[in-house]
């Protein structure tokens, strides 16, 4: 296990829940777990977040009380392998899908980069936005002044 950059940390309002869908659903699996913490560190193909179910309020570190829906604001990109195989295994697991499958292109400087992508909320409300790539193409007509990057 080499050390990630930033690796998500998201409360959750049970550890169970919350590891049944990542883990049965969403193809993650426990790296490892702190029980007596309700506490797991969990992977999928290099995607990392670590889940914890509060046990000692002196110790959260948080900027609001915790209402659902927990994810505020924020939503996680997760690459996966096959997301046409994962958007069937969360619709019929009765996921909550917030954006339906698409593809979408991304301009970056003169071309632009594909996703085939959906989202879905989580137990607690995070918004989990998967994709798998498509590639990269020319970008339409570029003004000067935007091809910058």
């Amino acid at each position: 296990m080499s050390p990630q950059k930033i690796v998500p940390e998201l409360y959750c309002s049970d550890l169970a829940q919350s590891l049944s869908f990542y883990t049965g659903v969403c193809g993650f699996r426990v790296l490892y777990e702190r029980p007596e913490n309700r506490f797991a560190f969990i992977t999928n193909d290099g995607a990392e977040l670590m889940l914890e179910q509060p046990t000692d309020s002196e110790r959260m570190l948080l900027a609001a009380v915790p209402e659902y829906p927990y994810g505020r604001g924020i939503n996680l990109q997760i690459e996966v392998g096959d997301v046409d195989d994962l958007h069937e295994r969360i619709v019929a697991s009765g996921g909550r899908v917030t954006l339906p499958l698409e593809e979408r292109w991304y301009r970056v400087g003169r071309n632009e980069l594909g996703n085939r992508q959906f989202a879905v909320m989580d137990p607690d409300g995070y918004l989990l936005r998967f994709f798998s790539k498509l590639g990269a193409r020319a970008a339409p007509s570029v003004a000067p002044e935007d091809d910058a990057a």
